[in-house]
């Protein structure tokens, strides 16, 4: 059997990323690897619940921000409380996109990520 493991969000500032994702999801440390040499930083978030992690990779040498090309991918988390974290996400102004008719919204992390909220239904 195959399962999902982790997502993959390379970031140019490692503790901006890391103060958002909790300020915004609530999500966690659960583990770190660190290069040697200082090369890299991988953190894995967890929300806590489910075995789904999200990577934060942080590479010493990368100064220029990425492609994220059309802003197609995404990630996607599901709420029960979706009228408190879309007022908590407003408060933040990172809401990027709204897609009414379907009832979800996207916000956009320090380096332009998209991530989805979906509610629970």
């Amino acid at each position: 059997m195959i399962r999902f493991n982790h997502f993959n969000f390379n970031v140019l500032d490692l503790e901006k990323s890391l103060k958002f994702y909790e300020e915004a999801l609530g999500l966690k440390i659960e583990s770190e690897k660190k290069a040697a040499d200082g090369a890299f930083r991988i953190v894995y978030l967890t929300d806590g619940v489910t075995d789904f992690r999200l990577e934060l990779t942080w590479l010493k040498d990368r100064t220029e921000p990425y492609d994220l090309g059309d802003e197609e991918f995404h990630v996607a988390l599901t709420t029960d409380e979706f009228e408190k974290w879309h007022k908590h996400h407003e408060e933040m102004g990172c809401i990027c996109f709204e897609n009414h008719d379907m009832g979800i919204y996207f916000i956009n992390d320090p380096d332009g990520y998209w991530i989805e909220i979906v509610p629970e239904r």
